[in-house]
């Protein structure tokens, strides 16, 4: 199937760029890219939508962006830029995330191969490269680890690296259910289990929970991961913004949740509660 490129004038902040991308993303776009004038979009011809990209670009916080082309192009073409552009990313010196076009390098504790294809979880965001910060000051050992969301599987893969025990990811993207696969064996691991579905597929229950997802399913969801956690079990959002924090705090609260940190960077939030 081939892929659609919409090219965008180059966002004016930060947040104007993730709040984009975000809500690009919910439309069904799976990949960005930016260069020195320009932001590009890919999303499958399938979910091509040029009058719901019309409406969003007409909000007011996007005010002064433009839709400058809209081309297709065969997915081979997105593969090529994606390896020219992708870059590893190291989180505390200690994980490191790669292609695996990138040589390895043992000199980190955790060298995570991971290959996106258009599954989000490179750690390339701030959500994920901050959801990663936490788990690294966390105890994994022994833990019964749910990964809701989970994407490239790159929680579930580094916290079988930390010594979790039962490890479930869930995603309902089926581009990302079979992504999945293909990354746990590229970083040798055999007994993550891979459900292609979404709150309504949890069974059993967990020590740890990682939800990287977005507010919206966040606070829909919520309910969910805490009905599928243990006592004393601890949860890890992210996938919001700074303004958004204090919503997710008073649903964890209503369910039982408490607060114990979070971390902020470019406006987006990763927190950690527990039951």
């Amino acid at each position: 199937m081939k892929t659609i490129e919409y090219t965008f004038t180059l966002p004016g902040s930060d947040i104007q760029h993730d709040m984009l991308t975000t809500m690009l993303g919910e439309l069904g776009f799976d990949s960005f890219m930016d260069d020195d004038m320009t932001l590009k979009a890919y999303c499958s011809a399938d979910q091509r939508d040029d009058l719901a990209v019309e409406e969003l670009l007409r909000m007011d916080a996007f005010k002064g962006l433009h839709l400058i082309d809209v081309a297709e192009m065969p997915d081979k073409d997105w593969n090529e830029l994606w390896e020219a552009s992708y870059q590893p990313v190291v989180i505390n010196e200690r994980c490191r995330v790669r292609a695996p076009f990138h040589e390895a390098d043992d000199s980190y504790e955790f060298d995570l191969v991971i290959e996106p294809k258009m599954s989000f979880g490179t750690a390339n965001h701030e959500t994920t490269a901050q959801i990663i910060q936490l788990m690294l000051e966390t105890d994994f050992k022994g833990k019964d680890v749910l990964d809701m969301g989970s994407g490239t599987a790159v929680l579930a893969i580094l916290a079988k690296k930390l010594g979790a025990a039962h490890t479930v990811a869930i995603d309902n993207d089926e581009w990302a259910y079979k992504n999945a696969f293909t990354n746990i064996a590229l970083n040798g691991i055999d007994d993550i289990d891979i459900i292609l579905g979404d709150a309504a597929a949890i069974q059993g229950s967990f020590d740890v929970v990682l939800a990287n997802i977005n507010r919206n399913i966040l606070l829909r969801d919520m309910h969910c991961y805490v009905a599928a956690m243990r006592s004393d079990a601890h949860i890890f959002f992210s996938g919001f913004y700074e303004e958004d924090l204090d919503s997710i705090k008073n649903e964890a609260r209503r369910l039982g949740l408490h607060y114990q940190r979070h971390l902020s960077r470019n406006n987006w939030v990763a927190a950690e509660f527990v039951k």
